[in-house]
């Protein structure tokens, strides 16, 4: 389901031969949803890598944000010597990038030196849940909706700022106002045309509620190429920034004002193209059925969904950022949203952030969804109504909830394997060891003299 604006291999080649191309930038996405690979010669990368690949150290699934090796994780450690993985290159994924000089970009799976896959690699599990949709005779269609904030400081402007006192690039609600947009539109438009050349189907750009936010909207997709899209705009668009003299953050929860949501729209298909999700004027069975098994799962999956400390606190009542498991016709203070009709009727989940790994999520909503067909769960009626003041039960509002829910949930073992669910608890307890050493701002103003 590429489109026509990746390149083949030959095409590729073409443009290294004519001098339009001396750069190809090599990537996997790594836990916490970067890219992270190395740049190329073209060159070599035709002439070598093609044929033969590239490694990396396999202390990249093993590191918390700041690249600092930590224990616990049973692939990588210093007893293991920190060996390499494989890249393995999808060609599929050939794209230019028209923000930097001749360069082009290859996403990349990873395996062992003896080709067996990394099973904890975020790509690999969500291929593993699209082989297990399309054994049931079903392929996924994705969508996913970041908000971020752009800020007139530069990252390192930031950092010497230690993040605090930024100025948004808008100083008030812009929320869909094209005045609010033009005023960012040069950044806008540069990501939008960058993204569009990359190989993504750009909707739109709207601005949001919180100061200096935006949100660019793309088409939905198969799932991995959604994914993959995803984690390509989420780091051209911060270079992007960059080169503008601005920053942008994706972070769930900036300040005390609105959060950056990261909406996630989600339908199947046969796998001959055919709707599943609806039959003449209303939802097929399996449609309820598979609605029924994300939100029976949505406590199991939360840390897949929301996976920092920081995801937590977006969880606000009244702030657009449900958590309510519950699902609703067109209503947004529900964990789900169900809208559309027809080739159109599609799943929302409104849980995760900005923050968010795209594959980890849109694997924890298949492998949800698809447990709720196997199990041929019953969809309970809609909420009506405020999901906030409804009294129902609420996904885990704190990591370490989420992370002892996801430790000991049978369904994601069930689904996922012990490997990796074993993987991203040690990941949780990573954020939350960090988190537990630190002393916030808050302590300080709170503490310091008045205690």
């Amino acid at each position: 389901m590429r489109n026509d604006r990746y390149l083949t291999l030959d095409q590729l080649t073409a443009a290294v031969d004519d001098g339009r191309i001396d750069t190809v930038v090599v990537a996997f996405t790594d836990m916490q949803g970067r890219l992270q690979g190395k740049r190329l010669h073209a060159r070599y990368f035709l002439d070598i890598v093609v044929e033969h690949g590239t490694e990396g150290c396999n202390y990249l699934l093993g590191v918390d944000v700041d690249m600092n090796t930590v224990e616990g994780y049973a692939i990588t450690s210093w007893e293991r010597g920190y060996g390499d993985m494989e890249f393995v290159l999808d060609l599929d994924t050939i794209r230019l990038l028209t923000h930097l000089p001749a360069t082009a970009l290859v996403q990349c799976d990873l395996v062992w030196p003896d080709h067996r896959s990394v099973v904890q690699s975020p790509r690999s599990i969500l291929k593993a849940q699209q082989v297990r949709a399309a054994e049931l005779g079903y392929a996924a269609l994705a969508g996913t909706e970041l908000e971020f904030i752009v800020f007139d400081d530069t990252y390192e402007a930031a950092r010497n700022a230690d993040y605090r006192d930024l100025t948004p690039a808008n100083q008030y609600n812009v929320d869909y106002s094209i005045l609010g947009t033009t005023r960012v539109e040069p950044l806008l438009r540069d990501i939008r045309n960058t993204m569009y050349d990359a190989g993504l189907n750009v909707e739109g750009a709207k601005g949001e509620c919180n100061f200096g936010q935006h949100e660019i909207g793309f088409l939905y997709d198969d799932v991995l190429v959604t994914a993959d899209n995803h984690v390509v705009f989420k780091n051209t668009a911060k270079e992007i920034a960059a080169q503008h003299g601005k920053a942008i953050t994706f972070m769930a929860k900036y300040n005390e004002r609105e959060g950056n949501s990261c909406h996630i729209h989600l339908s199947l298909r046969g796998t001959d193209g055919e709707i599943v999700f609806w039959e003449d004027d209303h939802r097929s069975a399996l449609y309820d059925q598979f609605v029924a098994g994300v939100l029976a799962t949505l406590p199991d999956f939360t840390l897949l969904y929301a996976p920092n400390v920081n995801s937590y606190k977006r969880f606000a009542a009244g702030s657009f950022a449900p958590t309510t498991i519950a699902w609703g016709e067109d209503n947004r203070t529900c964990a789900v949203r169900l809208v559309g009709r027809g080739a159109g009727a599609r799943m929302e989940n409104r849980v995760p952030g900005g923050d968010v790994n795209p594959y980890l999520a849109l694997a924890a909503m298949l492998a949800g969804g698809l447990h709720g067909i196997e199990k041929g769960l019953e969809l309970e009626p809609p909420l009506e109504g405020n999901a906030y003041t409804s009294g129902r039960p609420t996904v885990p509002r704190t990591l370490r909830e989420a992370r002892d829910v996801f430790a000991s949930s049978s369904i994601a073992r069930a689904a996922l394997g012990d490997e990796v669910v074993d993987h991203y608890t040690n990941m949780a307890d990573v954020e939350l060891a960090a988190f537990d050493a630190a002393v916030t701002d808050w302590e300080l103003r709170r503490g310091f003299e008045r205690m």
